[in-house]
């Protein structure tokens, strides 16, 4: 066991942190616009996170060595859940982290090291790098361990694919997983193409939808009911559910998800334009408005339907963004309205206008899209509408067995 003194007044303000949030049950009617910053967005405490129900999980971890997988949004209030569990004398022993890192400073990507918290002095391991999922060396002095990341909602956001093996893991090593479960941003629809078993990477895992509508916690029990880990293998798994929500709740991040998603508008709009990824278009890394607008210098300047301009430049998430410091013409889309839907029209309209049609789409558009017929209906000139007849069998096969799986209501 790993011995931290905390002083009186440090214990005292975790609890009084983690008090609160069971205290608040009075729902905030405040209405906010979707591109305000997460620092600025008065969260709704109707809704209670798994995190916070500490007396659902604590007598689950009381005398056993703990392992937490975490990143900068595991957070009971104001106070990490890591340094909250090590207030209440639990003993946790390793931290894991995901992609951008444990306190989420890292670029896409990006390849995140072994190391140390330098507050709690907790080893650090990495799951984004050349180990993506838990050793059983690593593994074998735990007990119990604990998931709690916000997800987005979107099958190529990498935490579900981090969830994934570390349900594996645990399942091989007979370790019980408990994930404590947070509300999808994106959880009002479900639309997109079904992943092929073929284009499977850590960028899409499973065959579901590109927006699948679920909690990670319902995802979690979907992944283990449908047999999805290496060898059928099914892990002791006990998800810590949410209170007050459904998946028509809406839900303001306290904390963003990730460098690149700084506020509401861009977690509703990256489902759609996380698309421009796999191609030469920019989808706004390297500005203060990061999946909130598109554009390239191979789109036509002239042309009054790309009358936004901006200039990728190096920030943090970003140390080199796509065509760095070159002049991008494109759109702003931070005021448009709330999407319940996955809009193509975006991809579409900048494939037909760029002068660059043979260099626009790049491999990893495929791996994005979960599927090569994406790309050959794009460039077949098949409109949008065409395109999503192709998707509404699988999406409603996929609603089926999402069914099976689901915690909260629907509306």
């Amino acid at each position: 066991m790993i011995q931290l003194a905390f002083k009186n007044t440090y214990f005292f303000s975790v609890l009084f942190s983690v008090g609160f949030l069971f205290s608040c049950e009075k729902k905030s009617t405040t209405t906010i616009a979707l591109n305000t910053p997460f620092s600025e967005v008065k969260k709704d405490t109707s809704i209670l996170v798994g995190a916070t129900q500490i007396n659902s999980y604590k007598k689950l971890l009381i005398n056993k060595k703990i392992g937490v997988v975490a990143n900068q949004t595991s957070m009971i209030y104001k106070t990490h859940l890591v340094d909250s569990l090590l207030a209440l004398h639990l003993n946790i022993i390793k931290v894991f982290a995901p992609e951008h890192g444990f306190r989420g400073k890292a670029d896409a990507g990006e390849h995140i090291k072994d190391g140390k918290d330098s507050k709690t002095g907790l080893p650090i391991f990495s799951l984004y790098g050349k180990n993506k999922k838990p050793s059983k060396t690593i593994l074998q002095d735990i007990d119990v361990l604990i998931f709690d990341i916000q997800d987005v909602g979107a099958r190529f956001y990498t935490y579900i694919s981090t969830l994934h093996y570390v349900m594996e893991a645990c399942a091989e090593q007979k370790i019980m997983l408990i994930v404590l479960d947070r509300p999808n941003p994106n959880a009002h629809y479900i639309d997109g193409p079904i992943l092929e078993k073929k284009h499977k990477s850590f960028v899409g895992m499973h065959p579901v939808p590109i927006v699948y509508g679920m909690t990670i916690g319902e995802y979690a029990q979907m992944i283990n009911g449908e047999k999805w880990l290496k060898n059928g293998v099914q892990c002791d798994l006990k998800v810590i559910s949410l209170k007050n929500y459904t998946h028509q709740t809406p839900y303001s991040l306290p904390i963003k998800p990730s460098p690149n998603l700084p506020n509401d508008k861009a977690i509703n709009l990256y489902p759609s334009l996380c698309f421009f990824e796999g191609t030469n278009v920019s989808a706004g890394r390297g500005t203060e408005k990061q999946f909130q607008i598109f554009g390239s210098p191979f789109l036509d300047a002239n042309t009054s339907a790309f009358n936004y301009r901006f200039t990728p430049k190096p920030n943090q998430g970003s140390k080199y963004p796509k065509h760095q410091g070159k002049i991008c013409f494109g759109k702003d889309l931070s005021t448009t309205k709330k999407l319940n839907w996955l809009d193509l029209s975006y991809l579409i309209e900048a494939y037909q206008a760029t002068n660059k049609k043979n260099k626009f789409f790049n491999p990893f558009f495929t791996k994005l899209a979960g599927t090569s017929q994406l790309q050959r209906q794009i460039e077949n000139g098949v409109s949008e509408n065409e395109i999503r007849k192709t998707w509404v069998n699988g999406i409603e096969a996929f609603k089926k067995i999402r069914a099976k799986y689901l915690i909260y209501k629907e509306n």
